[in-house]
């Protein structure tokens, strides 16, 4: 089995605009690039929201150089972005955007749930593109529930819904720049399963929700993480509560990282160059 190379725990949440509270679980701002091709996840919520008559979120805001993937568990997320696409991300949905060469856009909760209010839960995870894919044309993936592949795995253990890349020989609706498996479990308490990410994958394992043993040795209690060996075949998990679970495992982009804010390149010269970019409008009008 793969080894566990580090665990963590969420710190203290922090609010991303006055619609998202969210922790940081891992993030390519600690000045490191061991979770590559990810960069970052957010997990945002479980949070009750009363209702309102003005949708809570982020206004118009910049990416660069890298994709934004968000999956919703609880409540909508209304996306809007400056190549024209937007949408409701509802729950079970996922937004997999390619801000590329650069784009604009803002996220707020919808207008119904605005208006009904209720629980919101989510995820955020920052998808970094190799050097040769930075200046990409920005693109927008809108995935529902019911285009989400769900297997039920062996021995009563839950179920998965394959999000990116492939699982029991099927496959998710996700197009990616470098290989990867996204995949979004439920797992039931006391029913080990055995998954087997690609070999000289970097594989992370994200417990959103209860408790999860990996590999017989180490319990993650949601939310935190563990990143394990980009060798050694199999993982074993064994929740001993009712659990949610990300597993993420991509091909490595073993190149520099250089990031400041919402652009992620390979040098400052070219961080330098997205600020100009942006600064002078070349990432599009909204």
């Amino acid at each position: 089995m793969r080894k566990i190379l580090s665990k963590s725990s969420a710190p203290r949440g922090h609010w991303v605009g006055d619609g998202f509270p969210v922790r940081s679980l891992f993030s390519h701002m600690s000045g490191d690039n061991d979770n590559t091709p990810f960069l970052m996840l957010d997990y945002g919520g479980p949070h009750d929201f009363a209702p309102a008559k003005k949708p809570r979120g982020v206004d118009v805001h910049p990416h660069k150089g890298f994709e934004t993937v968000t999956i919703v568990y609880e409540g909508e997320v209304e996306h809007g972005d400056s190549t024209g696409k937007g949408g409701v991300i509802r729950k079970g949905d996922v937004q997999w955007m390619t801000a590329g060469s650069g784009i604009l856009h803002k996220e707020f909760h919808s207008r119904d749930f605005t208006a009904k209010g209720g629980r919101f839960e989510m995820v955020q995870l920052w998808v970094n593109l190799p050097r040769k894919h930075k200046s990409a044309k920005p693109g927008y993936q809108g995935i529902t529930d019911a285009q989400i592949p769900v297997i039920d795995l062996p021995g009563g253990a839950g179920q998965l819904r394959v999000i990116a890349g492939a699982h029991g020989g099927k496959k998710g609706p996700t197009r990616t720049f470098t290989p990867m498996d996204v995949w979004d479990l439920r797992l039931n308490a006391g029913k080990p399963v055995t998954l087997t990410p690609v070999e000289g994958h970097n594989v992370i394992v994200v417990v959103l929700s209860g408790d999860v043993v990996v590999n017989g040795e180490t319990r993650l209690s949601g939310p935190s993480s563990a990143r394990l060996s980009r060798k050694g075949g199999d993982i074993l998990l064994e929740a001993g509560s009712e659990a949610k679970v990300l597993i993420l495992a991509g091909q490595p982009i073993d190149e520099p990282v250089a990031a400041y804010g919402p652009f992620v390149m390979n040098s400052d010269a070219e961080i330098r160059k997205a600020m100009s970019d942006f600064q002078s409008g070349r990432f599009g009008r909204m």
